[in-house]
């Protein structure tokens, strides 16, 4: 297990170190947060943008959004930064004057955590799930050291790591903002305390790391078969429509398609591992066709390919 962690740290800090100062000549840089969109009635996506964390992106990759009820609003996840932060609850703030109730956070990931300052300093209470909010303590010092790596003082200025206002444990309904919303948890699956948020009058969710549409999920902290567990329990669910934690507005096909990637994912690892294959192989043999075309193949995958075959070659050594 340890070095599978030490492994997988590895590969994640390459991705994000090697990604600075890499834009295409004549790409230009994003600047100010995504546009809020309706998607259903009382729904918004504040969508992220393709690629890496760099300078380009401005490492606004992820989805963020919220929910506007008679009484106030719901906001999910708070983006990359103290700026980011700020940028999208001006966003809010253009579509609704009514008072933002809470802000959740859906997982442990760098686009997802770090404008939660901007969110507190306007006494916005910040919530996550218990385990997320351990790994969050346990890593995201050294994330925020790498994004100011990354991404320059001047556009993380500001930007600090936090404790969560308030943790749960338990998936639950939320009575905040005069219409029914629950936070759906289904144990570790994409990673530890990732959750998901139901708006239940418009069977929309907003899926954080549960789901990425067209682009390559994350496997660094997942349990693959608590993840494939997850899934079952949103295909059952009557959902019309699937805020992703990175992609496009998605329908249900979102589900089967994550669940084909992974499964195809484990299929190619443990093959390599019965022909006795050597990490340094495992990249380059790891190719899936049906999603070369999805945002990070290049990069997530492989990373995903290496990740998962330490963790299980160790299971295989151990038998």
């Amino acid at each position: 297990m340890v070095r599978s962690r030490l492994l997988a740290g590895l590969f994640y800090a390459t991705a994000v170190l090697g990604a600075a100062g890499c834009a295409a000549p004549g790409t230009e840089r994003v600047d100010g947060a995504a546009h809020a969109v309706e998607v259903a009635r009382g729904v918004y996506i504040l969508q992220g943008v393709p690629g890496e964390v760099d300078t380009v992106t401005l490492g606004r990759n992820g989805n963020a959004g919220f929910i506007v009820g008679p009484t106030g609003v719901l906001a999910i996840d708070t983006g990359t930064s103290y700026r980011h932060g700020r940028e999208l609850l001006a966003e809010i703030a253009r579509i609704t004057d009514r008072p933002i109730r809470r802000v959740l956070i859906t997982h442990t990931r760098q686009e997802f955590l770090f404008g939660a300052m901007a969110y507190r300093e306007r006494g916005i209470p910040i919530a996550m799930h218990r385990e997320a909010a351990h790994l969050m303590a346990a890593r995201c010092e050294t994330c925020l050291k790498t994004l100011r790596r990354v991404l320059g003082e001047e556009e993380m200025r500001g930007t600090t790591t936090f404790k969560a206002d308030l943790e749960f444990d338990t998936a639950h309904d939320l009575d905040l903002i005069g219409r029914p919303v629950r936070v759906l948890y289904f144990d570790h699956s994409a990673g530890p305390g990732d959750i998901a948020v139901l708006d239940e009058q418009t069977n929309t969710v907003f899926a954080g790391g549960l789901l990425d549409w067209q682009r390559i999920p994350d496997v660094q902290d997942s349990d693959l078969a608590g993840w494939h567990r997850a899934l079952g329990a949103l295909r059952a669910m009557p959902i019309e429509r699937i805020v992703p934690g990175h992609g496009p507005l998605a329908g249900r096909e979102a589900i089967d398609a994550v669940e084909r990637y992974l499964s195809q994912l484990e299929a190619r690892v443990l093959e390599l591992l019965e022909k006795g294959a050597a990490l340094s192989e495992v990249p380059d043999a790891t190719a899936l066709p049906d999603f070369k075309d999805w945002d990070q193949y290049e990069t997530i995958h492989r990373r995903n390919a290496s990740v998962l075959f330490v963790r299980e070659e160790r299971l295989h050594m151990l038998d």
